[in-house]
């Protein structure tokens, strides 16, 4: 379980980057709370998103990471955010990525800071 919360609060505190840096990542509330609450949420759908459906397009596109050696990666990763952004959307919650672009960057920040944080957080597993 702490693991799972270490995991949670890393993806937050990367979103919470990729939301400060790139314009078109936008997450919006009425209050400070529920800015810090969506945001939490968003969190959670992403590592779902990256629990469930990531490793099923790594398979299916595995050709393509043997061919850019690995670089593909990086597509996969934006992929990853939009389809966070679309399932936050019907989740009514106020987190918005527009564009293929901002996605690329914005999983490329998330790569490095969710990378950087769960090498400095604790992991109890």
């Amino acid at each position: 379980m702490t693991n799972f919360l270490v995991k949670t609060l890393a993806n937050a505190g990367a979103l919470a980057v990729a939301i400060w840096r790139v314009h078109d990542i936008t997450l919006t509330g009425d209050s400070l709370g529920r800015e810090a609450l969506t945001l939490l949420l968003v969190a959670l759908v992403f590592g779902l998103v990256n629990l469930l459906v990531k490793p099923v397009v790594k398979l299916l596109s595995l050709p393509l990471f043997i061919l850019t050696l690995g670089l593909f990666t990086l597509v996969v990763n934006a992929l990853m955010l939009l389809l966070t952004s679309w399932l936050a959307g019907k989740l009514n919650l106020d987190f918005h990525v527009e564009g293929f672009w901002a996605a690329f960057v914005g999983g490329l920040i998330i790569s490095v800071v969710s990378w950087a944080l769960n090498v400095l957080l604790p992991d109890n597993d």
